[in-house]
């Protein structure tokens, strides 16, 4: 049976995970908590509070950005350093990128920096809502109003444009590059199938859509905003245009408000509005309660590389480290 270790903050928790095999938490309140080990070590990355945060895909770090400005990478409790500033304005998004590259975005602007210090803008009319790089080269995706462009910071090239009307609040790449989506201010989600533009319009959720993950081998991409988890499939060369998404977890009046697919298995953690925590198999729909609920809902989850271990958060600072092997 799982077992649960469980963590108390003040305060929402915006994102959980490891680094470096241990469990780390990043809250509004602009800390980041170490709790393993013989005393638990706070450390403030940041001065009036955390408004964005994301596990780099690409390294083993955190990435955050704050009120402050600040764009912070931390490696563990006792390496958390500035990668950039953009003086008062705050950092409302955050992703890391190869070789060390990191993108950030602020007001009408995102921002790439490289390792070496060499800095790439690009400028909006209006706000840049979420980037994220593609899982191979230096190529950069930007949400925006009306859709999204595609940056290349090593050239000196025109952003590509892909257009949507609405606001586009997130967005990522397929992890074999094929696809763009983006999630929507309105509830739906929106993809371009990229050698040729087509659009997939994803509908049909109660709900706006705030947390997605990718299966391991990118078969399909697992959202919230529904009372079920809904896997829209992506194998076929068409995405999910004219195919219905898997539904998993359905929980009558709950709400799934966080999902994390499992790193190597057709499995997914699936968080609710109530605190409860399953993990639900692809092939058979088979569910396993690894967490029985709380008093706010869940907010962040991320796996282990092992996949042993799950962290959680929630918005009422509830926190824990699920282990599946008891």
């Amino acid at each position: 049976m799982p077992t649960v270790a469980p963590y108390e903050y003040e305060g929402f928790v915006e994102a959980a995970g490891f680094l470096k095999g241990e469990p780390v938490f990043a809250l509004a309140d602009g800390t980041l908590r170490f709790p393993a080990g013989g005393e638990a070590q706070a450390v403030e990355a940041h001065r009036g509070g955390i408004t964005a945060a994301r596990f780099d895909g690409f390294a083993e770090r955190l990435l955050t950005g704050g009120e402050d400005g600040r764009v912070v990478a931390t490696t563990g409790p006792e390496d958390s350093r500035e990668f950039a500033s953009t003086g008062r304005r705050w950092v409302d998004g955050v992703a890391g990128g190869p070789n060390g590259a990191i993108a950030y975005r602020s007001g009408r602007k995102a921002t790439v920096r490289l390792a070496d210090g060499k800095i790439h803008e690009i400028e909006h009319p209006r706000t840049v809502e979420d980037v994220a790089f593609a899982p191979k080269g230096l190529r950069l995706a930007i949400a925006r109003y009306d859709g999204a462009s595609l940056f290349y910071p090593a050239t000196q090239s025109a952003p590509a444009q892909l257009e949507w009307k609405g606001a586009h609040t997130g967005i990522a790449f397929s992890p074999d590059g094929r696809f763009l989506v983006t999630r929507m201010q309105e509830n739906a989600l929106h993809g371009w199938r990229l050698d040729d533009g087509k659009h997939m319009r994803m509908t049909g959720y109660p709900a706006k859509v705030k947390s997605w993950s990718w299966s391991a081998r990118g078969r399909y991409l697992a959202t919230s905003g529904a009372p079920a988890a809904i896997l829209w499939p992506f194998a076929g060369k068409d995405g999910p245009m004219n195919k219905a998404p898997l539904e998993l977890g359905t929980r009558g009046n709950a709400m799934v408000t966080s999902v994390a697919c499992h790193p190597d298995e057709d499995m997914v953690a699936i968080g609710f509005n109530d605190g409860l925590i399953l993990a639900v198999r692809f092939v058979d729909s088979r569910e396993a309660v690894l967490r029985r609920g709380g008093q706010s809902p869940i907010a962040a989850m991320n796996w282990d590389k092992g996949g042993r271990r799950l962290a959680f958060g929630s918005e009422s600072g509830e926190a824990g480290v699920v282990d599946l092997a008891g």
